[in-house]
């Protein structure tokens, strides 16, 4: 099984064109997690069929992103981020792209594309969004 993960806008309804996209196309949702920060939504999914359940979102319209994005959510201050990414070079994981997703003054939500995905997850527990995958 692989994650999907999506970023968009936050809005009602979105949970069910979601899971009404891949259940018209027979993609079963092993696990799902959710989290909305100013005005954004991510949603880890994880499924079977990675590559069908890819296509059915992007086809659909939504931004689909692999496995190996860790989303976090951290306090909006100063120096958070640099915590975060002494962490990840102190345990020689590579940080191949970063995306700030949202802020809304109190949290910050990032999306950070990591050599090594499993170790990333471990060492940031604490601030993981999708703590299940």
């Amino acid at each position: 099984m692989k994650e999907i993960s999506i970023i968009t806008e936050d809005r009602v309804g979105l949970l069910a064109d979601v899971s009404y996209v891949l259940g018209k196309a027979r993609i079963n949702i092993e696990s799902i997690s959710a989290s909305g920060v100013g005005g954004k939504a991510v949603l880890s999914i994880v499924v079977k069929d990675y590559e069908k359940a890819k296509q059915v979102l992007e086809n659909s319209g939504f931004k689909v992103t692999n496995g190996n994005v860790v989303f976090i959510k951290l306090a909006d201050q100063p120096g958070k981020l640099a915590e975060i990414a002494k962490m990840l070079a102190d345990n020689k994981i590579n940080v191949e792209n970063l995306h700030l997703v949202s802020r809304d003054g109190k949290s910050t939500i990032v999306g950070i594309t990591v050599s090594n995905p499993k170790k990333a997850k471990d060492l940031l527990k604490d601030v993981l969004i999708d703590k299940e995958s």
